[in-house]
């Protein structure tokens, strides 16, 4: 935030020193080269886009939390993704408002995000919020559009991603495409199921990770009840033909086999998406 800051002072010193030089004449010539900094900079759109799916609000049956996505992994992978100089998209499972896990709010009372200062950041821009008001449904999408997919995880989708078969079917379109697909965290449970056209599970023969257990034990004693309905590194590990990796607790971990792309959990989202990055290269 500090970054753009003086990027935006510096801009304005430019264009008043130019005004003043040049006169009226060149106004609109620097108000144009303004634009252009601003999109080489901030990432707008340029190599095309990238179509990022989040939970809309449910309601925890665990916990009985209202519960959507985890705001890290909207936005420390939307930063990668616009200053490599793509456009996004974020649609949802049911289309309209959405809603952070409180947790994952920098300025929730709990204070355990308040070290996410790239969410605190994204927070303050009025076209985040506006994004975060109406989304489009997930139905409503199409892969042609766009050159990835990218999951967002968060508590939402225990419940709204798994079993879930219209986003199997967009998400399975992108990766049979060839097109990057990416699903980070809770996210990865649509991977339990999700098949490929020919019926095989999508991964069959490829190394995947997501929430481990772990996390979920530090998760649970950290509040003092279960909190998910089941463990995503327990059912893969059920899973014949497939091979779940998982890292330290906690700690950045992605895993790219072939055009699928998966991270383990909220720190991991921008290691994710540098591996979508670095595939669309």
């Amino acid at each position: 935030m500090k970054s753009s800051i003086i990027f935006s002072a510096m801009v304005i010193l430019t264009i008043n020193s130019a005004v003043a030089q040049q006169g009226k004449t060149d106004k609109n010539n620097i108000k144009m080269k303004e634009v252009n900094n601003y999109v080489h900079v901030h990432g707008m759109p340029s190599k095309g886009k990238i179509l990022m799916v989040a939970s809309s609000p449910s309601v925890s049956k665990q916990t009985g939390w209202p519960i959507g996505f985890w705001a890290a992994e909207l936005t420390h992978p939307m930063r990668v993704f616009q200053e490599a100089g793509f456009e996004i998209e974020l649609v949802s499972t049911e289309g309209g408002k959405l809603e952070m896990d409180g947790y994952s709010n920098p300025t929730d009372a709990s204070g355990y995000s308040a070290h996410d200062i790239i969410s605190l950041g994204y927070m303050q821009k009025p076209e985040f919020n506006a994004m975060l008001e109406n989304t489009k449904k997930i139905t409503e999408v199409n892969h042609n559009e766009y050159v990835a997919i990218f999951l967002v995880g968060g508590q939402g989708p225990m419940y709204t991603f798994r079993g879930n078969k219209e986003l199997e079917k967009l998400f399975v379109s992108f990766y049979e495409a060839g097109k990057p697909s990416a699903a980070v965290c809770h996210s990865t449970t649509l991977l339990l199921e999700a098949k490929k056209s020919n019926g095989e599970l999508l991964v069959a023969g490829k190394t995947w990770t997501g929430f481990a257990d772990a996390e979920e034990e530090y998760a649970d004693q950290a509040v003092g009840q279960k909190i998910q309905p089941y463990r995503i590194e327990e059912e893969a590990k059920k899973i014949t033909g497939t091979t779940f990796k998982v890292a330290a607790p906690f700690s950045s971990y992605a895993i790219q086999d072939g055009n699928l792309i998966t991270g383990q959990q909220q720190n991991s989202g921008a290691a994710a998406a540098e591996l979508v990055v670095s595939l669309l290269k």
